[in-house]
């Protein structure tokens, strides 16, 4: 049982970010997040260290404001589309860009930055109490003593939570920039209140093959704001601004996102 939940969480975990070009195309408009993080790479005055830099969104251009910044991920296809961003900066822009492999619960870089990012619910992909504990520990061992950590997640919505799981939700159609194809788009969501785990389905049905699906899970571990602010104490670090959005609003039940700015602390022992 446990290695089924865990293929399937695997599959839950990557499935989204094979095709770096469709990532890039849903979320094309995306933009108010960007300026948040580039506002704080502004203010951090030092280097940035993104953890999940996915296909270079927030990275590029935190670089053409002349910051360095080291962008870490695991999905290969995302980091070559974050290349292909970089490649097309500015000369200058590009000589900020650093991109690498690996594992935000495991790297270590042997450097300290002055920031630390997380953008667009990369930690949603940390499923247990031990991926949180090694992520945080992976920002701590490289923040600056006055460094920040600033990432953010969503704000778990009971109602999406309560959906029922057999009944798909139909949304407008898509069209695939792969292919040039328009699919007809369906989302199901299916929540594991003792893990808290929800996971997204993603169906895809190719509107000149009708019944030809293809299912692409997405799953997002929910984190409620007291729990969150509970972690990050535990793990060395003390919030400074729990925000609602990224026009710094305050965190409300309604609020989307949580948008978290933390300090590292000293670890006691």
């Amino acid at each position: 049982m446990a290695t089924r939940r865990n293929v399937e969480l695997q599959d839950g975990t990557t499935a989204h970010y094979r095709d770096a070009s469709y990532y890039d195309h849903a979320y094309r408009s995306r933009r108010q997040d960007v300026a948040f993080y580039v506002e704080q790479a502004r203010r951090a005055r030092g280097e940035v260290l993104e953890l999940g830099v996915g296909t270079g969104r927030v990275a590029a251009a935190i670089a053409r404001i002349g910051v360095p910044i080291t962008g870490v991920d695991t999905m290969d296809e995302m980091l070559e589309r974050a290349r292909e961003r970089v490649q097309r900066l500015p000369v200058a822009a590009r000589a900020n860009v650093t991109l690498r492999s690996g594992d935000l619960r495991r790297i270590r870089l042997r450097r300290r930055f002055a920031l630390v990012i997380a953008p667009f619910n990369v930690f949603m992909h940390l499923y247990e109490r031990r991926d949180i504990e090694r992520a945080l520990a992976t920002a701590h061992a490289h923040l600056k003593r006055d460094g920040r950590l600033v990432f953010d997640v969503l704000n778990p919505d009971p109602r999406m939570l309560a959906r029922d799981p057999s009944r798909p939700y139909r949304c407008r159609p898509i069209k695939r920039p792969d292919d040039g194809k328009r699919y007809g788009y369906q989302e199901a969501f299916e929540y594991d209140p003792v893990t808290q785990i929800q996971t997204i389905h993603m169906l895809f049905e190719d509107l000149q093959a009708p019944g030809h699906v293809e299912h692409v899970p997405l799953s997002h571990r929910q984190f409620f704001p007291a729990e969150l602010e509970a972690l990050l104490h535990y793990n060395g670090f003390r919030v400074e601004q729990q925000l609602g959005d990224f026009d710094g609003a305050p965190l409300r039940g309604d609020s989307e996102s949580q948008v978290i700015v933390a300090r590292p602390v000293a670890r006691r022992g």
